[in-house]
């Protein structure tokens, strides 16, 4: 399929390119701009949105579609590659999550990169996924019926959670993952082919796992680089929904990552997205396609999330 032609005029503009920052551009100014860029689909209203204050300094956002008690949960974890990204820039998409599967959404505030590390995001999940469950009565939530959705380094985080969940005794329904980064060491086809010129540049990606990892020994490890996960690893994660972009560095990481669950016996959803690039949920020229790839996500949810 050709690039969808809606996205062109966006794609034409060198600013929208993600492309490693001048070094003498504060980081903080780095972000501002990255996150203003991040305006996602249409806001839908609902019955309830608040932040709470969660575990230390881990700020949630809630999202409940209706007021009924006992929702199930999807604890959701925003993109940025580590970096960018906060509660914000994913709100419009956590309203959508909500909205079409019928769950309460929490949002994570879990901290960026380079200032905290791996294992630091990874931490920060797992702290509110466990005050999660703990609250979820307080919150009149069901916390026996939880899933994890996250996108692009959010998956990342999302996909590594639900790798050593059982640990603690957590039994998650489903992990979804929307164009997730999962291979730090950057070599697929799809990461040559799609280097320039469609939003997520191949340098990039590159400096993002610098800020996450930086000159530590952690690129091998799965918990980081979950596609170099091991099949007894990879069998403990439950049923799976993979959404990759046509035009996506990532595509292939994706792609093959499923592949390697089906051969552990891991059900698994992929679909991928003809025409579109890296980020598109967050592009308003291609909001139709945003909002049905996010509806199908939340489909697959809401089944795993059934009584």
């Amino acid at each position: 399929m050709p690039l969808d032609a809606r996205l062109k005029p966006f794609l034409a503009d060198p600013r929208n390119h993600v492309r490693p920052p001048p070094a003498h551009v504060p980081m903080e100014k780095v972000r501002r701009a990255a996150n203003a860029a991040m305006p996602g689909p249409a806001r839908v209203e609902l019955a309830e949105v608040r932040t709470l204050a969660g575990p230390g300094r881990i700020a949630l956002r809630l999202y409940r579609p209706t007021d009924a008690p006992g929702l199930p949960i999807i604890l959701f974890l925003h993109g940025g590659g580590w970096v960018w990204g906060d509660l914000d820039t994913h709100d419009t998409i956590c309203r959508a999550l909500a909205q079409l599967s019928g769950a309460a959404v929490a949002s994570v505030e879990y901290r960026l990169a380079p200032e905290t590390r791996f294992p630091g995001q990874l931490e920060d999940g797992l702290a509110a996924l466990r005050w999660l469950c703990a609250e979820a009565g307080t919150l009149a939530l069901d916390g026996t019926r939880i899933a994890l959705c996250g996108d692009s380094a959010g998956g990342n985080i999302a996909c590594a959670m639900a790798m050593v969940a059982g640990k603690y005794a957590m039994d998650l329904r489903h992990l979804a993952m929307i164009y997730p980064v999962l291979d730090a060491a950057c070599a697929s086809p799809s990461q040559r082919e799609f280097a320039d010129g469609y939003l997520l540049s191949g340098a990039g990606m590159k400096w993002f796992w610098e800020c996450y990892l930086g000159e530590s020994a952690h690129a091998g490890n799965p918990l980081a680089s979950p596609l170099a996960a091991s099949p007894a690893e990879l069998s403990a994660l439950p049923p799976v929904s993979i959404a990759t972009a046509e035009f996506d560095i990532l595509r292939d990481e994706g792609e093959t990552f499923a592949a390697h669950l089906r051969q552990v016996g891991i059900a698994v959803s992929l679909r991928r997205h003809d025409g579109m690039v890296h980020g598109f949920l967050s592009l308003p020229p291609v909001e139709d396609v945003a909002l049905a790839a996010i509806a199908e996500i939340a489909g697959d949810i809401a089944v795993s999330l059934e009584d």
